[in-house]
């Protein structure tokens, strides 16, 4: 049984900083391919960023240069640090992965306003 668990989230002001954090139940991890997306109000979930079993990373254009995805193998988690954060940057952030079938958190409200 494979279980994400997303930790985190928050009210920060523009400009301040979050740390994300996604723990993985079973043994899948380190194997594993994860991701961040997240979900705007009224607006459709979009990718954030991934990061490989090997530890190679990709981002979206609106996140690149801001936001860090990072993973420990040997805890089962995966991270998201997010800087420079933008109100644009509210959402629920959801972690996912695919083994066998994809799997979703239940994901974690981050809310930038001053």
């Amino acid at each position: 049984q494979v279980k994400l668990v997303e930790s985190g989230g928050g009210l920060v002001q523009p400009g301040g900083s979050l740390k994300l954090s996604c723990g993985a139940s079973g043994s899948f991890f380190s194997i594993s391919v994860m991701s961040w997306y997240r979900q705007a109000p009224g607006k459709e979930r979009e990718w954030v960023a991934t990061i490989t079993s090997g530890g190679g990373t990709t981002y979206a254009d609106s996140v690149k240069g801001r936001f860090t995805i990072s993973r420990d193998n040997a805890k089962n988690t995966a991270y998201l640090q997010m800087n420079s954060l933008k109100p644009d940057d509210t959402a629920v952030y959801y972690c996912y992965s695919f083994y066998g079938r994809p799997y979703w958190g239940q994901g974690t409200q981050v809310t930038v306003s001053s």
